[in-house]
């Protein structure tokens, strides 16, 4: 006796809609994740660019100048700087709400450090 082997119709749709779920998903969390790392990225390239004398100021206004090349929405204000044995040190952390339906959203918390 031959035994068929196979999907049935029911479980293609059913791994179909999954994997539809699953792409959109990974659709909308991907540009946040991506601009998660163009923030880390900056920062890091300001720590490199600025000298270990440098004020707040020039830590921002050379962050502004990074941001804006990347086209990020994040602002200077929202970074911690600090010095820690003479080196300085840039600390950022947000919340990113993505709307994924109706009255459903994923809350994403963003930290990062220059540090480490």
């Amino acid at each position: 006796m031959k035994h068929q082997r196979g999907i049935a119709l029911s479980g293609l749709l059913f791994w179909g809609i999954i994997l539809v779920l699953v792409s959109v998903l990974a659709m909308k969390v991907a540009p946040t994740y991506i601009e998660y790392y163009k923030i880390l990225k900056d920062a890091k390239a300001t720590v490199s660019k600025i000298g270990a004398d440098a004020t707040v100021a020039d830590v921002r206004r050379t962050f502004d100048k990074f941001a804006e090349i990347d086209m990020l929405e994040f602002q200077s204000s929202q970074l911690e700087v600090s010095k820690d044995s003479g080196k300085v040190v840039i600390e950022f952390a947000y919340e990113k709400r993505i709307p994924l339906f109706w009255n459903v959203s994923l809350l994403i918390d963003y930290k990062g450090s220059t540090a480490g």
